[in-house]
C-alpha cells in the first residue's frame, strides 16, 4: 500500500480510527478527515506515532454541510495528485430529530447525502487515479429500512431507528447503483457491515444518551480493530480488485436485503440525491 492515498471520512474515532491505523501501518499516505479540528489532530498524531508513518494528514471537513463539502473537495483535489482509495465511513445515530445546515434530516444527510455528494465530488479524481476503491461502510441494519419517499426528511413523523435504517439502506443502493455506472472505469465502490462494534457511535448527540438496542447489544459487540477489517480488506485485497457492486461481512461477499435490488427504487433515489445535491 505505499504511495497509495487513502481519504477516510469519520477518522478521529471508533472504526474510522481503526481504519486509518490499519492502513497506515501498511505504508499508505492516510488523510484522516474530521469536522472537529482537536480531536482530529489528537487521532491523526496518535495515528502517525503508532504506525510510525509520517504521511498522516488531517483534513477538515463537515459532512453536515454541502458548502464544506464542495470545499473540502476543492482543496483536496488541488492538494493531492491522486486518490486511490475512498472509505466513507462516517456515520451518526440520534433520537431527536435535527437537520443539517440545508435543511436535511440529520441523519438521512450525514450517513448518506453527505457522502453522496462527497463521491460525486471526487469522482473524476477516482476515474483518473483508476484501478482505485470507494468503500461504503453501511449496516446490516439496512435490511430493516424502508426509503420513504413521500417523507424522505420525516417531516411528518419521526422515528431515530427508522432515519438511521433508511440511510443505512440509501448507502447500499448508492453501492450497487453507482457500480453500474461505473462500468469500464476501473474504480470499484463496495459496501460493507463491521459487526455490532462497541464505539460511541450510537450515544446520541443531542442528549449523550445510547440508543436502547445498542444497550442491549453491548455484551456481544467487538471492538473497532475487528470493526476495521472487512473496510482494510475492500481497501488492500487484490481478491477484490476486479469485484464491484457487492456486500461484504466479516470479509465475505454476502447477500443485502431483497430491497435493497431494487432497479427502480435505485435510479429513483440516484436522481432525488443529484436533485437535493445541485
Amino acid at each position: 500500500m505505499e504511495n497509495k492515498i487513502i481519504l477516510i471520512t469519520g477518522s478521529n474515532s471508533g472504526i474510522g480510527k481503526a481504519t486509518a491505523m490499519a492502513l497506515a501501518e501498511m505504508g499508505a499516505h492516510i488523510v484522516m478527515v474530521s469536522r472537529d479540528p482537536e480531536k482530529g489532530e489528537i487521532a491523526r498524531e496518535e495515528v502517525s506515532r503508532i504506525s510510525r508513518n509520517i504521511n498522516v494528514d488531517l483534513m477538515l471537513c463537515n459532512l453536515a454541510d454541502m458548502a464544506d463539502i464542495r470545499r473540502f473537495a476543492g482543496e483536496f483535489i488541488s492538494r493531492y495528485p491522486r486518490l486511490d482509495v475512498l472509505i466513507n465511513n462516517a456515520g451518526i445515530y440520534t433520537n431527536n430529530r435535527m437537520e443539517t445546515a440545508d435543511g436535511f434530516e440529520y441523519q438521512f444527510g450525514v450517513n448518506y447525502l453527505g457522502q453522496f455528494l462527497l463521491t460525486q465530488q471526487l469522482l473524476d479524481l477516482l476515474k483518473k487515479s483508476a484501478p482505485s476503491r470507494i468503500i461504503n461502510v453501511t449496516s446490516m441494519a439496512h435490511s430493516y429500512g424502508k426509503i420513504n419517499f413521500t417523507d424522505l426528511q420525516q417531516n411528518i413523523k419521526y422515528s431515530g431507528l427508522a432515519a438511521y435504517t433508511q440511510s443505512k439502506l440509501a448507502m447500499v443502493l448508492f453501492t450497487y447503483e453507482l457500480s453500474r455506472r461505473l462500468s469500464g472505469t476501473r474504480v470499484t465502490v463496495n459496501c460493507l457491515h463491521p459487526g455490532f462494534v462497541a464505539t460511541r457511535f450510537g450515544v446520541d448527540r443531542k442528549n449523550n444518551k445510547p440508543n436502547r438496542f445498542i444497550r442491549l447489544g453491548q455484551p456481544f459487540a467487538i471492538n473497532a480493530e475487528a470493526g476495521a477489517a472487512t473496510s482494510v480488506y475492500l481497501a488492500t485485497s487484490p481478491e477484490v480488485e476486479n469485484i464491484s457492486g457487492k456486500y461484504f461481512s466479516k470479509r465475505k461477499e454476502k447477500a443485502s436485503s431483497r430491497s435493497s435490488y431494487d432497479l427502480a427504487v435505485a435510479e429513483r433515489l440516484w436522481n432525488l440525491s443529484i436533485g437535493l445535491t445541485s
